[in-house]
């Protein structure tokens, strides 16, 4: 992954269950100047039981009569339309990324097609059995954290370095913690992993963002660290580069009004424009934590800083005082800073008004 920010535009299943739609997404993700176009790949019927009950925001977006099963059903993309898809990001220069919601689709995303990322949704954080699978491919995770406390982000690490450096040996939670404390685990963790701070709630009211949280991540793990934004507009996002996030994920759709669980709390295709241009804005002038005279400024520092001159006309063997010194503009004399050692000192020569006094 790239040292600027990574920018990944979360179509999820904004495709309402549409291969047409989905790739319109993916050329407007591109367009935007994002670095990845997300997707969520699922079997409904190995994700969530028939009984399963929706989420509040999917009750208030979708149709109350049907259940959380048949809502995934309608948004399940074949995964003969993820090959298309990853076929269409590669024309269109854009990284393919999804997040597995089953064994099977982890198989299919890291064996059959191949990805070497792999995108992992808060609410399988404290699903360690799938975790350490994950870590078993070897593939580059990026984590979301929405709804854990710092706890349950170190058990998850510690599943995932162990999956990373120990495939050989038992799974136990004390052989996690073993391989988490480990030098090689916290090299592979380094390596492999990010984590994104988040808050798991559609759209995520300001109060709830907690971005210093982010922070917090960063400094507790020590792993590149970004933020994943359910917030309404961008800017939230925009502050999350400004406070250190090194990968920001946002979704977003073609249109915020069509039917489905996630288009309210997206940005459209303007936005995330707009969003992708002001991130890159803050990257420039992030800088670095050195202080020191910008290039552009540089030509400024005549015109703008002062130089101690002539007061009135002065004679030579006239001593400097108050009343004889001033300090003007242009700034190609001698610094101000010099004003106190030339009080009382005889002046060298005579000067006239406003002239340059030299020492």
């Amino acid at each position: 992954m790239k040292d600027a920010v990574y920018v990944i535009a979360e179509a999820g299943v904004n495709h309402n269950g549409s291969l047409e739609l989905a790739k319109s997404l993916v050329e407007n993700a591109a367009k935007s100047g994002a670095d990845a176009v997300k997707f969520q790949t699922f079997k409904s019927e190995r994700l969530v039981s028939a009984k399963a009950g929706k989420a509040d925001y999917q009750k208030r977006l979708t149709s109350r009569d049907e259940s959380q099963l048949d809502m995934l059903q309608k948004l399940e993309l074949s995964e003969e339309a993820h090959e298309q898809l990853v076929q269409h990001c590669r024309y269109w220069n854009i990284d393919f990324l999804s997040t597995p919601f089953d064994e099977e689709s982890l198989i299919f995303l890291s064996d059959r097609l191949q990805l070497n990322r792999l995108k992992f949704s808060s609410g399988d954080l404290s699903n360690l059995p799938f975790l350490l699978k994950a870590a078993y491919t070897g593939k580059e995770m990026i984590v979301s954290t929405g709804m854990a406390t710092l706890g349950e982000i170190e058990d998850c690490l510690s599943v995932i370095a162990f999956g990373l450096t120990r495939a050989g040996e038992a799974p136990s939670m004390n052989a996690f913690r073993l391989a988490y404390a480990s030098e090689e685990g916290q090299a592979a963790l380094r390596n492999k992993v990010s984590l994104l701070h988040c808050t798991t709630e559609y759209p995520t009211p300001y109060e709830d963002v907690n971005l210093n949280g982010m922070q917090t991540l960063a400094q507790a793990f020590g792993l590149r660290t970004g933020y994943s934004d359910h917030t309404l507009g961008g800017e939230v996002s925009v502050a999350a580069v400004a406070l250190g996030a090194k990968i920001i994920e946002k979704h977003f759709t073609l249109d915020k009004n069509m039917e489905g669980p996630d288009h309210q709390a997206s940005l459209e295709p303007k936005e995330l424009t707009a969003m992708v241009s002001q991130i890159r804005h803050i990257e420039l002038a992030m800088g670095s934590q050195v202080k020191y005279p910008a290039r552009s400024e540089i030509k400024n520092m005549i015109p703008a800083r002062k130089s101690i001159v002539a007061a009135r006309n002065i004679q030579a063997g006239e001593p400097f005082h108050e009343t004889n010194l001033t300090i003007k503009r242009p700034g190609n004399g001698l610094s101000p800073a010099m004003y106190w050692e030339l009080l009382g000192k005889k002046a060298n020569r005579s000067y006239v008004k406003d002239e340059c006094i030299q020492w």
